[in-house]
């Protein structure tokens, strides 16, 4: 059996396959390397994973996950994984090549995530073979849960919507100013917190100042990382739970600056199934 983990800042999605069929899927909480330790993703695999894997045996182990782009904090979730799995294979991977690969498969494409973060990249069929850094959520990560967040909450604490929509948005999060101020600043997982604020923001899609903070938001991502591919010749492909979530929207910023999007996926989980099955076979 195969276990392949797809891993966002916000959670993981384990998937334990057998010759192609998920045999179990268990979801624990976002493991990227930059913001917990061993110790902390170790403890929690133990107590919520193992558990649902009930003793099976695991032949490999293929983990995708956000700030899995560097050897030593690769290293971090691969000794996670070792301290909870017997299995003496171990491969982990960034979560941008786990979507071109569950997007792409073995084609070319320009394979996109907008989730908690964003990232992009130009995918040859085998590897990544360029990528316009994303860069997080202060400098970068254009149209991504967390800076649609930061964005609304400026917008919202600088009278930029109704009167109406900041005190629902108050009520919604049951903070003050201080104290809204205060999570985002001085607490950790800001990014998280903002992305959280996404469903707020899609329910209040119909007021013509969010759509055009969303709007915009998708403009940039466009902008400043597609549109630096060659995105006339390949097909764009996205993933993630803003890009599905927000693919009306999305597809319609697409549609005004002549990209043609020719798959959004909510997760790369059940193309990497197919992959991973077919060269394990």
């Amino acid at each position: 059996m195969l276990l392949i983990a797809d891993g966002g800042s916000t959670k993981v999605d384990w998937c334990l396959i057998d010759q192609g069929k998920i045999v179990t899927r268990v979801y624990t909480s976002g493991a990227n390397p930059f913001f917990r330790n061993r110790e902390d993703i170790s403890q929690e695999l133990n107590l919520k994973l193992v558990p649902k894997l009930q003793s099976q045996a695991v032949e490999a182990v293929y983990f995708y996950g956000a700030g899995c782009a560097f050897p030593e904090k690769n290293q971090i979730i691969k000794d996670a994984i070792a301290d909870n799995i017997d299995t003496d294979k171990i491969e982990v991977n960034s979560d941008l090549l786990g979507a071109a690969i569950g997007l792409c498969n073995n084609q070319p494409g320009i394979a996109c995530i907008l989730g908690t973060g964003s990232n992009s990249c130009f995918y040859d069929g085998r590897n990544i073979v360029k990528n316009v850094a994303p860069l997080g959520f202060i400098l970068g990560d254009e149209g991504s849960g967390a800076v649609l967040g930061r964005m609304f909450v400026g917008s919202c604490l600088k009278n930029q919507f109704s009167k109406d929509i900041r005190e629902q948005f108050l009520a919604h999060i049951n903070m003050d100013v201080s104290q809204l101020l205060d999570r985002v600043y001085k607490q950790p997982l800001a990014n998280q917190f903002l992305a959280s604020l996404a469903p707020f923001i899609q329910g209040n899609i119909h007021e013509s100042s969010v759509y055009n903070l969303v709007y915009q938001a998708f403009i940039d991502f466009f902008r400043k990382n597609v549109m630096q591919y060659d995105y006339k010749e390949y097909p764009v492909f996205f993933t993630g739970s803003v890009a599905y979530y927000f693919k009306d929207i999305l597809s319609e910023v697409a549609a005004s600056l002549n990209v043609h999007i020719e798959k959004i996926e909510q997760s790369p989980m059940n193309g990497l199934i197919q992959y991973h099955a077919c060269s394990n076979s």
